[in-house]
């Protein structure tokens, strides 16, 4: 089998600024499906629609929405395409030193130097934070250089003082590895995303990256702090969530679409994963959705 790592995406500033900064109308983000990883952090809005995201070994659905902050080299995929139903989608990308060595390093920067240390793991934001911060955002494509600079600042201090905020991978998880450790687990989620809906087996698994089976269960136990099962579950979960919100086909239909080959297992892991059962949350979906 051959190993596909995700892909490292080289980022330039924009024209006259020490970062990153680019809006999409809907789903014109033509990187937005691409396993990939990058050494700036970064900041992505989504105004409305809903979606899926996977960030390191996170893997959810979102909804009326996303406000992302990205570590540096935390792989992840993009978060709209064209059954998002999203208006536009703002991604901020900066170096950790952006401003020149040191800068982060003052007392005035405490908070976002905390709050850069937070992303590692990824944070999705919710509630007024995600209203209020998405404006000021989406305001800065009319703002000169240095305004906007001042406004990112600001937008940077506000996400580290929230209270609504979700860290995405627990316990300190971080795709900060050795090479080896980073090709070997990317390995396995390009993997998982491309194979899903088929029967995936650890055997198979084991032998993407020349481990025997033990090895890699103990191995991907550590570094993501979940069984590869669970993983392997939790995708289909989410992906089944997915097609719940946008597609009109039968529960069943999804079921099986989602990887899954027995009903009562989806119907029994779909209610632990979301507290609900799948018709109840299409349900609820739809009236927040309308």
């Amino acid at each position: 089998m051959k190993i596909i790592p995700p892909a490292f995406e080289i980022i330039a500033p924009s024209f006259g600024s020490s970062f990153y900064f680019s809006k999409y109308v809907e789903n014109a983000n033509s990187k937005a499906h691409l396993w990939h990883y990058h050494p700036e952090i970064e900041l992505v809005f989504v105004n409305g629609g809903s979606g899926k995201r996977q960030i390191g070994s996170h893997i959810s659905y979102y909804t009326d929405g996303d406000l992302i902050l990205i570590g540096s080299n935390l792989p992840h995929c993009g978060f709209t395409n064209e059954e998002t139903g999203n208006k536009n989608e703002t991604v901020i990308q900066m170096k950790p030193d952006f401003l020149g060595n040191g800068f982060f390093d003052i007392s005035e920067m405490t908070n976002i130097r905390n709050l850069f240390s937070q992303a590692k793991a990824g944070i999705a934001f919710h509630g007024e934070t995600k209203k209020n911060i998405g404006k000021k955002i989406e305001s800065m494509e009319q703002q000169p250089q240095f305004e906007r600079l001042l406004t990112m600042l600001s937008i940077l201090n506000e996400l580290e003082i929230s209270k609504e905020g979700t860290v995405l991978n627990a316990d300190g998880f971080s795709m900060e590895m050795q090479m080896q450790d980073n090709d070997r687990i990317n390995a396995v989620f390009n993997y998982v995303k491309d194979n899903f809906h088929e029967h995936i087996t650890l055997e198979e698994v084991s032998e993407l990256v020349s481990m025997t089976e033990p090895s890699f269960c103990r191995y991907f136990k550590k570094i993501t702090n979940k069984t590869f099962t669970k993983f392997v579950n939790d995708y289909r979960l989410v992906h089944a969530s997915k097609l719940l919100a946008e597609k009109p086909i039968s529960i069943t239909e999804i079921c099986y679409e989602s990887g899954f080959n027995n009903f009562s297992y989806f119907n029994k892991s779909f209610k632990e994963f979301t507290g609900k059962s799948a018709s109840q949350y299409r349900q609820e979906l739809r009236s927040v959705l309308k």
